[in-house]
């Protein structure tokens, strides 16, 4: 892969990264050394990348290893979380207000589930990832994603009427 193709892939997906990276890590500048480090990874693998079919699931499972690898280091601490996006228009303030109580709930919670069922939620819910790509990214199959993402559903519904 030569340094424009490389730019034209991966270089794109910056922002996306950063995002994915800072949900796991909970850490701006974390975040930001972990998406450095991946394009060095994918860099010096650049020659290797031609035969992955999807470059951008793979970069988000590799970035994915590395920020659980970097949470490790921190002695395990479960700090992964999703980020939520209003999608009301032009609400009030008070609708807002509440929106915002709302979503700071739902990632509360979300910050209880399971590391698979977090991880899950988030790739599809958030970063609108298809199935097959969170079954490839997680390392799991297609019905565990589906499983796994029904159950941390679930499990945000029981703990959100229980409120």
């Amino acid at each position: 892969m030569d340094k424009t193709t490389f730019s034209n892939k991966l270089l794109g997906l910056s922002e996306r990264l950063y995002r994915t990276a800072k949900s796991i890590l909970l850490d701006e500048e974390l975040a930001k050394d972990s998406v450095q480090d991946l394009y060095l990874k994918l860099w010096e693998k650049r020659n290797s990348l031609q035969k992955v079919e999807d470059t951008t699931a793979f970069a988000l499972k590799v970035l994915r290893n590395l920020c659980l690898d970097k949470l490790r280091k921190k002695k395990g601490m479960d700090v992964v979380s999703g980020e939520l996006v209003e999608t009301q228009c032009a609400p009030s303030l008070h609708e807002m207000i509440e929106q915002k109580d709302m979503i700071k709930i739902v990632k509360k919670l979300i910050d209880q589930l399971p590391e698979l069922q977090r991880t899950t939620i988030r790739l599809r819910d958030v970063e609108g990832l298809e199935i097959k790509e969170i079954a490839y990214i997680t390392s799991t199959s297609e019905n565990a994603v589906m499983v796994n993402l029904s159950r941390a559903r679930q499990k945000i519904r029981e703990r959100l009427v229980k409120l």
